[in-house]
């Protein structure tokens, strides 16, 4: 394909927008070429905030339009079912959000539309595209800690749980919500798959939600086990109120590989009284701009290119049934094989 590629936008909440602006003229290949959202009043800001493309309430719609070659879906995750073989069976190549659907008999789905329909499919899990996290990998692989025996990644967010999150069965809590992101950076850097998680959570900041939801947690500890034999740890919290944070630490056989900073800047202010004052990082918006900016461009790459996408189908599908296997073992109280 010589020209550019036509994106549409399905969702233009806070994670759509990021995309929208980055395709609206900071991705080389592509352009904007259509945002939708089914909330007119969202909608209608969304278009005057990114020049008026055109716009669509409903994905049905947007998938008609010849100038649309490809799509960004951030709907709620259990639209991803609907809007994604849809996609696949007009042609457009998809760039999904995480997490990837509500099972992983979805994702299967989803996965067999785009291959049959032979376009793209690539997940959103932009840690692997920040730059720090692909330098640690790539010192990972060239060897530079010797094998991984302990792998660690934690992700505290500050965001208040919104109504839905309180209900496990619905949201699956911070581990749907917030650890997605961890399993996958686990699986990514040790090389392998995970063969058994231990989870345990318990609700810390708002107990005035325990009577209505008693198996809601706002932090969760996870140990998992891979298949290489490597060690896993998965650290999730929300409503932690200092700042968004997202570390991640590799353990191997001769050197340590860490990623992360809690400081949103290098700015330090010495106080008269002894203490020592930083900003902390406010939101994942701001951590990761430059990494949704990449994924959005390696996903424009990948289709010119004819390549496959660097984050597939497969490990949507991986993180969604880590996910499921840690919420499964907290409910039960013991550790829990993936898959079973």
């Amino acid at each position: 394909m010589d020209r550019a590629l036509g994106i549409c936008v399905i969702g233009c909440g806070r994670a759509g927008m990021i995309h929208a602006h980055s395709f609206k003229g900071s991705v080389s290949g592509a352009r904007l070429a259509a945002i939708c959202d089914p909330a007119p009043d969202r909608l209608r800001e969304a278009a005057e905030e990114l020049g008026y493309p055109a716009c669509y309430e409903r994905y049905e719609d947007a998938l008609e339009d010849p100038a649309v070659d490809a799509v960004v879906v951030v709907t709620p995750t259990d639209a991803h079912r609907d809007v994604v073989p849809a996609a696949a069976a007009a042609g457009k190549h998809v760039l999904c959000e995480k997490p990837m659907a509500a099972s992983p008999a979805q994702c299967d789905e989803m996965i067999a539309a785009c291959e049959t329909a032979g376009v793209k499919l690539q997940i959103g899990f932009m840690r692997r595209f920040d730059p720090g996290f692909r330098r640690m990998k790539e010192l990972l692989d060239a060897g530079e800690a010797g094998e991984p025996t302990l792998v660690k990644s934690l992700t505290h967010g500050p965001s208040e749980p919104q109504d839905r999150m309180y209900d496990v069965s619905r949201s699956g809590g911070p581990l749907a919500e917030v650890n997605s992101h961890d399993f996958d950076t686990l699986r990514w850097l040790a090389g392998s798959e995970v063969a058994w998680v231990h989870a345990v959570g318990h609700n810390f900041r708002s107990p005035e939600v325990a009577a209505a939801y008693p198996d809601y947690y706002d932090t969760a500890a996870c140990l998992l086990e891979f298949e290489n034999g490597a060690l896993g740890m998965v650290e999730g919290s929300q409503y932690v109120r200092y700042g968004y944070d997202a570390r991640a630490e590799v353990l191997g056989t001769t050197d340590h590989l860490s990623v992360g900073t809690q400081q949103v800047n290098s700015v330090v202010l010495a106080r008269g009284d002894g203490q020592l004052v930083e900003d902390s990082m406010p939101t994942w918006r701001t951590l990761f701009s430059a990494a949704y900016m990449e994924e959005d461009a390696a996903f424009v790459r990948c289709v010119h290119d004819g390549t496959e996408p660097e984050v597939a189908g497969h490990d949507g599908k991986m993180a969604l049934m880590l996910v499921e296997s840690a919420i499964r073992s907290l409910r039960e109280g013991c550790p829990v094989r993936v898959g079973e």
